[in-house]
């Protein structure tokens, strides 16, 4: 599998030179999210904040107001959950253009508790004109700024940094309110979004080898969620389906899923895949993944359950999936 180095570093530079009203707020993290060589190429689009997150998103809303594109740069949990009556009160009550680039979401980070965002797409869908987007490789960090501005109004990103894979072709850029078809199947839909991705398509390549037919749907955009795909997926499959999130199963992809169950009068059988109703411990991405049940292993037990069998899948038969092996619709 290709990885790639701070993919977003160099898609805020671009972007920034091609639109000279965007501006970057740090708030004291700049290396850590991303924005330290944006500094040294574009010093005047570039504001360090310093810990005053509440006073960052005054800021953001006030250079909005003036015709500028501010864009908050820091670890997501400082982002709404510490700013949320600004960012409330201050940019989505008069819908203006600020975009919230909040890193480390889920439980990805050996920070712990206070810095990992579990349950930020259940507190910012409750915001109205608030958009939620979540990336899950390169293409989608390369193409999400652009994205978004062309939707307009407050946007909150899931960003992943450091090191993240190329899991989709560089010329398919992320589409508004458009899920990515991985595979085509009838037994099972599989939603997946930020780090899930990559762990389903490698449960999904070696479920495949079962004859396990599977309808896997990449989502990038958690707000709106108004896909026709996903009622599409959501049809066709005869057992089930399953939602394979980086956040509480609770306000996030799986409550999505559900309410269109519901909305829709469909009746399908959902499980819901991600941290449960409780805290994460700190450690690697790795070991949480799976200490949390939320490992591609994870979503081969879930699928199991739905059509009532055994697949006899060893763990070690996913570690010998290559990203070659992968093939999208």
């Amino acid at each position: 599998m290709k990885m790639e180095l701070n993919v977003h570093s160099g898609s805020m530079i671009r972007w920034a030179k091609e639109h000279p009203e965007a501006v970057v707020l740090s708030a004291d993290l700049g290396s850590s999210c991303e924005v330290k060589e944006f500094r040294n190429v574009l010093p005047d689009q570039y504001f360090s904040m310093g810990l005053t997150e509440q006073n960052m998103v005054g800021w953001a809303a006030g250079l909005a107001r003036e015709g500028f594109l501010p864009y908050l740069h820091s670890f997501g949990v400082f982002l709404y959950r510490r700013v949320l009556d600004q960012l409330e009160m201050s940019v989505a009550y008069s819908n203006l253009p600020v975009t919230f680039v909040g890193f480390l979401p889920g439980i990805m980070t050996p920070g712990g508790v206070s810095h990992q965002m579990i349950n930020d797409v259940g507190v910012l869908r409750a915001v109205p004109n608030m958009r939620i987007y979540s990336t899950g490789d390169a293409t989608d960090i390369e193409g999400i700024l652009k994205m978004s501005h062309e939707a307009g109004g407050p946007a909150f990103i899931r960003m992943l940094r450091k090191e993240v894979p190329r899991l989709f072709p560089a010329d398919e850029p992320i589409r508004f309110n458009h899920a990515r078809v991985c595979s085509e199947g009838t037994d099972v839909a599989v939603f997946s979004e930020s780090i899930c991705t990559e762990e389903a398509l490698k449960a999904i390549k070696v479920m495949e080898k079962r004859g396990v037919s599977v309808q896997h749907l990449h989502v990038s955009t958690l707000k709106p969620f108004t896909d026709p795909q996903v009622v599409e997926a959501l049809k066709k499959v005869r057992y089930g389906a399953v939602s394979y999130e980086n956040h509480t199963v609770m306000g996030g992809l799986g409550t999505n899923v559900a309410e269109v169950i519901a909305e829709h009068g469909l009746g399908t059988k959902l499980l819901k895949l991600g941290l449960q109703d409780q805290y994460a411990q700190g450690a690697s991405k790795m070991y949480l993944i799976k200490q949390y049940k939320m490992d591609a292993y994870s979503l081969i037990g879930a699928v199991e359950k739905l059509i009532g069998k055994d697949l006899g899948i060893e763990e070690g038969e996913l570690e010998e999936v290559r990203f070659e092996d992968y093939t999208f619709v």
